[in-house]
């Protein structure tokens, strides 16, 4: 007779692994950190150092021609209240700044909704706008220039219709401003309608299939669907345009040099270099570039938590 002897094995757990300190990763966290450094490095030596650098000479009436350098607090500052040329360069910024905002946003959304077509001519199309956008400001602006001015090919196309004078573009104080706001935005354009397009992309066909089952009409469906749903394409086409604007000086030094007449399209960014390297005024253009980034710093801000609002919101 056979007896089968069946012994219970026992599983002993694991004694739990003691936690691990946070010394042992310190290591592997200097080597990953190392990766940064390089660019943490390059933004320190370019961007704060240059700004540290800024808001110091601003305090001073810095001039490389007359020494000595002396510290005078908040003297640059206050002659900035009573500066026509600022505030006649800060009017022009802005008119700048608003013309743009308003062309490039309003005509990026027009083309990009005539380009969302999956064909290969519209993707052709949407290069095509694009290409201004990577173009160096300045090869536009002499492009622009010849022609806008007055014998330029514009004129000579009204003249050849029938038009015995026509508009002085780039001469006409009233008009050369509008000018150069009309060239920022036609560049920027291109930047618009991409912008545009992959927020269109993420609009889900069915939610305007459903609106047009349900009787909506074609402006219904794009003010209750779309257009809702571009908020965050709204947001990065505006604070994009407003940076752009108020820092336009390519334009100007290129097609007008800040003429017509006495000042018409000084900005604010053209000021703070000819005020630094053809005054020699190195403290007060400083201050100039200082009080540019602040107003460039509040107004981005402001309008982007304000939008950011209405993308919760909707």
């Amino acid at each position: 007779m056979t007896q089968t002897t069946h012994r219970e094995t026992r599983v002993t757990p694991r004694p739990a692994r003691p936690p691990r300190r946070n010394g042992r990763f310190l290591p592997a966290l200097g080597r990953f950190s190392l990766f940064a450094l390089p660019g943490l490095l390059a933004y320190t030596l370019f961007v704060l150092v240059p700004i540290g650098m800024t808001g110091y000479n601003s305090l001073t009436n810095l001039n490389p021609f007359n020494p000595p350098t002396q510290f005078v607090g908040l003297r640059n500052y206050v002659n900035l209240l009573s500066d026509a040329e600022f505030h006649q360069a800060l009017l022009n910024t802005v008119i700048i700044t608003a013309i743009i905002t308003v062309l490039a946003n309003a005509g990026g959304l027009l083309i990009a909704m005539l380009l969302d077509r999956p064909t290969k001519l519209y993707v052709l199309l949407r290069g095509v706008f694009f290409t201004p956008v990577v173009l160096s400001s300045v090869v536009i602006s002499v492009i622009w220039q010849a022609i806008l001015t007055d014998d330029g090919l514009l004129n000579s196309a009204l003249r050849g219709l029938g038009v015995d004078e026509p508009p002085g573009w780039l001469s006409d104080p009233g008009l050369a401003i509008y000018s150069i706001a009309w060239i920022m935005a036609w560049q920027m354009l291109g930047f618009c309608v991409v912008v545009y397009l992959a927020g269109l992309q993420g609009v889900p066909r069915e939610l305007n299939e459903a609106a047009s089952i349900d009787g909506a009409s074609a402006l219904q469906r794009f003010r209750n669907v779309t257009w809702p749903m571009l908020a965050p394409a709204l947001t990065i086409n505006v604070v994009m345009l407003l940076i752009t604007g108020f820092k336009a000086y390519d334009q100007v030094r290129v097609i007008t040099n800040g003429g017509p007449g006495n000042g018409t399209t000084v900005t604010m960014a053209f000021q703070v270099v000819q005020t630094a390297f053809v005054s020699n005024r190195i403290g007060y253009s400083s201050a100039l570039a200082a009080v540019m980034l602040a107003i460039v710093a509040f107004i981005s801000v402001v309008v982007l938590r304000f939008l950011q609002k209405r993308e919760v919101s909707q």
